[in-house]
């Protein structure tokens, strides 16, 4: 593969990208139904990729495609802390300590109906891999960036369509968290549940968290080139802890250990590596070099060059060789989603139950847009206080599941361990988190998460 080859890939991707943007500005299906831009222009990329029979490009502009994904998430998670100022730790946990209990219940709730229905009814009809045991959890609660960052540890664990199959599940997330979740609002504002009249304490805007000045300006170095950098650097310590892990595990645990543990994705240690970073900037009293609007830009351009190159380079014959479980498995998870929503909602949060429910919905059925397009629909005036609290729980949450260090972990825990003992483990941790929101829910006073 030559540069050249990489910059004809990545102009192919910027007139998608732009292709795709005039089409929702002109086409109002297109905004009604929540996709963003870099998603319409994967699936115009899919229409002229590799495997239809418009191919408009040479093979070396789809490898470059289907191997950008695997790079990008990496910076996107690198970027997730640096220039953050986190809360107190008392602040945070009243503020997201129920709204953390219930994507808790959610993300682990989706291991444990896949290994349910691939250890009970697709593994004896239709001999499925169990790892498409994670992919619930990967395509719903982690979306586009997580399966294709997922791709290599799938293909090194045994599942060669990974990848491909936990694109296509959060394909599916996107459009029924959108298309659900909007009839839910429907239905919740026909039979009251929404808010009516909200309490003075509510009528505030919701606060954000604190977040780190502008990177102060340099005369030798552009400061979103500086932010770059640090981004880099984050990257890079998140290789050496991998590395640190698997000779960890080759010491511990013999030659098979370190080979499992070498299957652990790079970005959820990336982010580890931000932490870090930011924590370096702020003993070094330098904490202003890390803009946060320049994290957010980079992260941005990231997922969005990601998601497009992912969804125009998905693997079509992968997919259409396991649709079937991988239909059952959006139709489980999706019915899980619901069920959590409207059994756990009314009796996990004390206020405002059907906001702060359909947020984390949304984000756990599609990605975190979907929740806060949710929440809008269903708070356009901001009276509630779940978008505070859905924005720290992000803080609390992220590390973990949804593309996290647990969602990393996870297709390994199963490998070792064996589908019936990894789906009791989710039974457990489902079981305990949902014990930990009714907890919260007897401990913490009605409207802890507004200001």
């Amino acid at each position: 593969m030559k540069l050249f080859d990489v910059l004809i890939a990545f102009v192919a991707l910027s007139l998608l990208l732009l292709l795709a943007t005039a089409l929702r500005q002109r086409w109002g299906l297109l905004r009604g139904l929540g996709l963003p831009e870099a998603l319409v222009a994967g699936l115009l990329g899919l229409a002229i990729g590799p495997f239809s029979p418009l191919r408009l490009f040479p093979e070396s502009v789809y490898t470059v495609w289907s191997q950008t994904p695997g790079v990008l998430i990496n910076v996107v998670f690198a970027s997730l802390f640096i220039g953050q100022t986190l809360p107190s730790r008392r602040v945070l946990w009243q503020r997201a300590a129920s709204q953390t209990a219930f994507g808790m219940v959610l993300g682990f709730g989706q291991y444990l109906v896949g290994g349910l229905v691939v250890l009970v009814v697709l593994r004896p009809l239709l001999g499925t891999n169990p790892l498409m045991a994670c992919l619930i959890e990967v395509g719903f609660e982690g979306g586009h960036g997580t399966a294709a960052g997922m791709g290599s540890a799938f293909s090194r664990l045994g599942l060669e369509s990974g990848e491909a199959l936990g694109l296509a599940m959060a394909t599916i997330g996107v459009l029924a968290g959108v298309l659900v979740g909007s009839a839910l609002v429907v239905i919740g504002r026909r039979r009251q549940w929404l808010l009516q009249e909200p309490p003075q304490a509510m009528t505030r805007s919701a606060a954000r968290p604190e977040v780190a000045a502008a990177a102060s300006h340099s005369a030798t170095i552009d400061g979103f080139t500086l932010n770059l950098a640090l981004i880099g650097g984050a990257i890079g310590l998140g290789v050496l802890l991998r590395q640190a892990l698997v000779s960890l595990a080759g010491a511990l645990g013999g030659q098979e250990s370190a080979q499992l543990f070498s299957a652990l994705p790079l970005f959820p240690l990336a982010m580890v590596g931000g932490l870090l970073v930011q924590q370096l900037l702020r003993w070094q009293g330098h904490p202003r070099l890390a803009s946060v609007s320049a994290q957010r830009s980079i992260g941005s351009l990231a997922m969005d060059v990601l998601i497009a190159a992912a969804m125009a380079s998905l693997n079509l014959p992968l997919v259409e060789e396991a649709w079937l479980p991988l239909l059952v498995l959006a139709l489980v998870g999706l019915g899980w989603n619901v069920s959590v929503f409207l059994w756990l909602g009314p009796r996990l949060f004390r206020d405002a139950w059907f906001e702060r429910a359909i947020a984390d919905f949304g984000q756990s059925t599609g990605v975190t847009a979907t929740g806060l397009l949710l929440l809008r629909m269903a708070d356009p005036y901001g009276r509630s206080p779940a978008l505070e609290a859905f924005s720290f729980k992000q803080l609390v949450f992220e590390p973990f599941l949804g593309g996290g260090l647990i969602t990393a972990f996870a297709p390994i825990a199963l490998v070792a361990l064996g589908l019936p003992l990894w789906t009791l483990l989710a039974l457990g941790l489902t079981a305990t988190s949902l014990a930990f929101g009714a907890r919260m829910a007897r401990q913490l006073p009605a409207g802890s998460a507004a200001p």
